[in-house]
């Protein structure tokens, strides 16, 4: 423990320092300074560990709230954003902003000072600086999903370019592809392991950029990356040898790398029991409160039959009960959403006959600290960790934020975009997740006879195979969707409630589904942020995007 506390307390004074101006011409005598810290491959190692804490920890998972998969339940800034509600003012804005330049900064002083170190082994110098060069891609990747036109800073900030005008976006992820590029040469290919266990790899420089490339329509850059991140033969996908459990699985503990049988994350935030930890299993799956992610009948309705066919299709599905909605589903859907007679944490559920609060077996509406409430009907299983349900702060579990099934996703959308997707291109890809859960294969001929667009279908298996893991919103603004996110959010039938007096004042649409969030809107303006305005006053050169004025 003592060991981590000096660990920890050598990371933030390397933050503190990279916070510094340099308008002093004396060196602190409380702090590091670039001019006598550089020295050393451990001064290295620190000053690059401190880099990765820019990755996105539970707040990947947040910003799911943003998209329609999820509801929370009370009003925060990712529910603002995500219902179109906000004005320019928003307090996220300027904290992303801030972060994310404060990480930039971080990293290119990195950069700019890791060759005055003597190290025995040369090339661990350049490992460590292209670990660096992927976390700094990947905060720009951000920075310009939210914004579009950015900054493109490289070096550490000084008076003078504080007062440069945003750069172009299609600059800036040229940037961002070309430095993981450069990155990738350098970087090994091995899954690290050992006291390198988490660091990044030759398939995170890849797997990003494929994502990125994908994300900004380069489809014959993201279809190459994504398959030479496969053809590095490194990772597969988690399995615990039960289809029922595997992907269900990975988001617990028995995922963590930690464990050392998960090949399948290729960049995670990782976390350490009683150091450093985070709420996400209990705000879930709440036992006294509010859940804080409600699943939407949205996403609930994307699961395809276990036939392969979607709901309004299937001669499988029936709606007469709260039980039909999960039965013959893709197996994906009930370990990813709680399901009559499933364990849980949530204590009392809406049933007044259970007596089991270990079991869920109807949805609970009443809010009398008894229990976890859902204000959809539904409940999440995934990400849970059962351990920590009852606990505040005290999950460890790994946020896995990059992972080999995100990679198989993108190939073979990248593919169809480029009209060159073929049935062994699906059986390498897409098939594989189905393979892992025991789903129906995606085959190109039964989805012509069923009239199936091959589009939607390959959009689909996205949404459910990366559901709650902070890419819906992206992926909504990236098709062009936005009018998605202006729909009401809706629930189960109000009528399958155990106890029709907890459900008297909910309302309902004309079919009886409950509506759970209304007033939403989108408009073209949506599809960027507005730069925030404290960031526009100290420099007007940043401009305002379009609608925004």
């Amino acid at each position: 423990m003592k060991n981590r506390v000096i660990y920890l307390f050598t990371i933030l004074a390397f933050i503190a320092t990279g916070c510094n101006e340099d308008y002093l011409n004396r060196l602190p005598l409380d702090e590091i300074a670039d001019e006598t810290f550089w020295n050393t491959e451990e001064q290295l190692t620190l000053a690059a560990n401190g880099c990765y804490a820019n990755i996105k920890a539970k707040n990947t998972v947040d910003m799911e709230n943003m998209g329609d998969n999820t509801l929370w339940p009370s009003t925060t800034d990712f529910q603002l954003i995500g219902s179109g509600n906000f004005n320019v003012d928003l307090g996220m804005f300027n904290t992303e902003w801030r972060n994310m330049y404060a990480g930039i900064r971080q990293c290119n002083t990195f950069l700019e000072n890791y060759q005055k170190a003597v190290v025995p082994v040369e090339a661990r110098k350049e490992i460590l600086a292209a670990e660096v060069r992927v976390i700094r891609a990947y905060m720009y990747s951000y920075l310009v999903l939210f914004w579009g036109d950015v900054p493109l800073v490289t070096k550490p900030l000084n008076i003078d370019e504080l007062y440069e005008p945003r750069t172009p976006s299609a600059q800036v992820v040229d940037f961002i592809l070309a430095e993981l590029d450069a990155a990738a040469a350098v970087l090994p290919k091995e899954i690290a392991a050992g006291k390198d266990l988490g660091r990044l790899r030759k398939g995170a420089a890849l797997g990003l950029k494929a994502r990125v490339a994908l994300y900004f329509g380069k489809y014959d850059v993201a279809e190459k990356a994504a398959k030479d991140v496969m053809d590095l033969n490194v990772y597969q996908l988690f399995s615990n040898g039960n289809p029922a459990t595997s992907y269900n699985n990975y988001f617990t503990y028995a995922g963590k790398l930690s464990r050392g049988n998960n090949k399948e994350t290729i960049i995670a935030r990782t976390h350490l029991e009683d150091l450093n930890m985070h709420n996400l299993s209990r705000e879930i799956q709440v036992p006294d409160q509010n859940a804080r992610f409600n699943p939407t009948r949205s996403l609930v309705d994307s699961y395809l039959c276990k036939d392969g066919l979607p709901i309004e299709k299937s001669p499988l599905y029936k709606e007469t009960s709260y039980q039909d909605v999960f039965t013959n589903r893709d197996p994906r859907m009930t370990q990813t959403i709680f399901a009559p007679n499933a364990a849980w944490g949530g204590r009392y559920d809406g049933n007044p006959e259970n007596t089991n609060p270990a079991i869920f077996t109807a949805p609970k509406f009443r809010s009398d600290r008894r229990g976890s409430v859902t204000i959809t009907g539904y409940y999440f299983t995934k990400y849970v960790e059962p351990t920590t349900v009852a606990q505040v702060s005290r999950d460890a579990n790994d946020i896995h934020v990059l992972r080999y099934a995100e990679v198989l996703l993108t190939y073979a959308e990248a593919k169809m975009e480029q009209g060159t997707l073929m049935q062994a291109d699906l059986d390498i890809s897409i098939n594989l997740l189905r393979n892992r859960v025991g789903m129906k294969p995606m085959i190109l001929t039964d989805l012509a006879t069923n009239n199936m667009n091959i589009r939607d279908e390959i959009r689909r298996e996205r949404r459910v195979e990366l559901a709650l893991e902070g890419q819906r919103y992206f992926d909504i603004k990236r098709w062009k969707q936005g009018a998605i996110l202006a729909q009401d959010v809706k629930g189960m039938k109000k009528e399958w409630a155990k106890v029709p007096a907890d459900v008297a004042n909910i309302r309902t649409d004309a079919q009886g589904y409950i509506v759970a969030f209304t007033g939403r809107n989108f408009a073209e303006k949506h599809y960027l942020w507005p730069v925030p305005l404290v960031q526009i006053e100290r420099n007007p050169a940043l401009g305002q995007n379009p609608g925004w004025e």
